[in-house]
């Protein structure tokens, strides 16, 4: 391989761990200033060096922090485009706002009006956008601000009464036809409508009307959507108001290992059997088909106090570890965890102490393994570079004919190194979000170990672009 493709194809994998890592907020190491700096610069060299490869990574598992980043840099740099890449990269957009938050679409409408970016594809995917909502009514109410902005700068029609509510002072409406649109009106004069609205249009009404907070989460308890019950269940179980204990059978792994570590101890220890059941079948719909096929596998997953995260990510490394758990659990046809900390039951880790990686690398690699995930933020420190040198020596010494994979991954973004932190030059390392993402991101870490170029790299993203506008998730 060229020194050329090596570095380009460096530079887009360094990104794609970065757009998949970091979300701007503050790390356990970096400040938010710092991420969100870090970040700035590596979308704008993207921008200017690789812009194809930059849309292209639209269709992989990056979060939509970085998403909504790349769609407003392509969007207010149009100028000048080509029509073929005009028509691409408006499809990876189109594609890629379909499956993101609609809350996180009209903050980036509001960003793109605020940047005056104006021009005829930028109005013609709000448009586009807009126009494919299931509830324009809904819409206007729940994002209120958001849709105003959005008809405003992309000067699309709102006709009857969604213009009404979205342009009309509240004073000069005496009423309006449209059921949902009167409760929103009422709901600004009587407590007892506001529980017929959206659980995040009521909280404002009942702040608004000072209703304590167990009876309004009493009242509009049949209203909550099932991600609202999971982040309200602590607090209804604390002010003792039913109804609101979500179905931990659906949720998604990563999210419902979040909220397994939000519970004390005693808690987890309590409702072990029923926790432990539900991220089990998590794991098991995201693997799918492929469940038992990956042979043996052995998992270095970091519990050490850094796994903490920060006030803005709450234990958010230790969470995407324990989901890592689960699915490399279901995807293994026999599986060994082995935590920094030595615990033993999964559900009872919690961030504490050094981050002895050599050690457990050890361990591990004694086993003599198919596969060895590290699940870490890098960072080994009892002692300082065991791990690196553990892994120097086995694939150099020991098996030098790769009998056993290794790969790291990373949750943690590093502000300083443009990257995640990687734990050997031997070693593959991919930044991860979510535990549903490590299949694809295991197949992706060939590219940062140097064993495929640029144009294997190409291939890959044309591919994964192709099912991603054909219909395929991102993630």
């Amino acid at each position: 391989m060229e020194r050329r493709e090596w570095v380009a194809c460096e530079d887009v994998v360094l990104f794609v761990n970065a757009a998949v890592t970091s979300t701007g907020q503050r790390e356990f190491r970096d400040s938010e200033y710092e991420q969100h700096m870090s970040l700035a610069f590596l979308h704008e060299y993207m921008l200017g060096n690789y812009r194809d490869l930059y849309a292209a990574s639209l269709a992989l598992e990056i979060n939509d922090h970085n998403a909504a980043l790349i769609v407003r840099n392509l969007l207010r740099t149009s100028r000048g485009l080509p029509p073929d890449i005009r028509r691409r990269e408006g499809a990876l957009i189109a594609r890629r706002l379909e499956l993101m938050a609609p809350q996180r679409v009209y903050r980036l409408f509001r960003e793109l009006a605020r940047l005056r970016a104006n021009n005829r594809r930028t109005r013609a995917i709000m448009r586009d956008w807009i126009a494919q909502r299931p509830d324009p009514a809904l819409d206007a109410v729940k994002y209120r601000a958001g849709a105003k902005a959005a008809a405003r700068h992309a000067h699309l029609p709102v006709p009857g009464e969604t213009g009404t509510l979205l342009f009309v002072p509240l004073r000069k409406v005496k009423g309006f036809e449209t059921p949902l649109f009167e409760t929103w009106r009422q709901a600004h004069y009587s407590r007892r409508a506001l529980y017929d609205l959206p659980y995040t249009v009521a909280e404002g009404f009942a702040a608004r009307h000072g209703v304590a907070r167990a009876e309004f989460l009493r009242g509009i308890a049949p209203r909550l959507t099932r991600l609202e019950r999971l982040r309200l269940q602590d607090s209804g179980e604390r002010l003792k108001v039913d109804g609101v204990r979500a179905d931990l059978a659906t949720m998604p792994l990563t999210r419902l290992a979040s909220y397994v570590l939000s519970l004390t101890r005693e808690v987890r220890a309590r409702r072990h059997d029923e926790l432990h059941n539900a991220l089990t079948a998590a794991a098991l719909r995201v693997v799918g088909r492929a469940a038992g096929t990956w042979g043996h596998v052995v998992a270095v997953l970091d519990d050490s106090f850094s796994s903490f995260g920060s006030t803005a990510k709450r234990q958010r490394p230790l969470a995407v570890a324990l989901g890592c758990h689960y699915l490399l659990k279901a995807l293994a046809g026999t599986y060994t965890a082995l935590w920094t900390s030595g615990a033993r039951d999964p559900l009872m880790v919690r961030p504490s102490g050094p981050t002895p990686l050599g050690e457990r690398l050890i361990d591990g690699l004694e086993l003599r393994p198919e596969r060895l995930i590290v699940i870490s933020d890098g960072w080994d420190n009892a002692p300082p570079g065991l791990a690196s040198e553990v892994l120097r020596v086995w694939r150099t010494r020991l098996d030098p004919a790769g009998a056993t994979s290794v790969v790291h991954l990373n949750p943690v973004y590093d502000a300083d190194d443009f990257g995640v932190k990687g734990l050997a030059a031997t070693v593959p390392t991919v930044g991860v979000r979510d535990a549903e993402d490590v299949p694809t991101l295991v197949e992706l870490a060939r590219f940062a170990e140097g064993r495929a170029g640029l144009r294997e790299l190409d291939h890959y993203l044309t591919a994964r672009r192709q099912r991603f506008l054909a219909g395929g998730k991102s993630r």
